[in-house]
């Protein structure tokens, strides 16, 4: 009915998020190149690049799922656009919103998370192995 919402609702709010954590980035990033310190040459994935690749887990999720909703007509072009309030079962949309749509947002932001905790595995294991072929060098 609407679980596409809200993982639709993560996305939006994540999205906003990484606008802000991009604008801090290169404002340090500006900041450090003026000073001239060491922060400009940090090696690894800007944690606004991995917000990105929540965004569009999201945005894809989501995508996807209203348009499955629309292709079984649950969601409709006109007011109230949802079948399920048109027809009066509120309770059941959001029932399906707080267990299926909760349930897909929190199973996506996980698998973010572990998409995020081996990316910095492997920037610690690239920058140990730099480390140690300079000391060897």
């Amino acid at each position: 009915m609407a679980c596409f919402l809200v993982p639709g609702t993560e996305a939006i709010v994540t999205t906003i998020v990484t606008a802000v954590v991009k604008k801090k980035e290169n404002n340090d990033l500006k900041k450090a190149s003026v000073e001239g310190t060491s922060a400009a040459e940090k090696i690894g994935t800007k944690f606004s690049t991995k917000l990105g690749w929540l965004n569009k887990m999201l945005w894809g999720g989501s995508a996807l799922l209203a348009f499955e909703h629309i292709w079984h007509g649950e969601v409709i072009p006109t007011f109230p656009f949802l079948t399920a309030v048109k027809e009066g079962e509120v309770g059941g949309m959001l029932a399906e919103m707080g267990t299926a749509g909760v349930t897909m947002a929190v199973l996506v932001t996980a698998a973010w998370v572990g998409m995020v905790i081996v990316s910095n595995v492997i920037e610690k294991r690239q920058a140990e192995n730099t480390d140690s072929k300079e000391v060897k060098a």
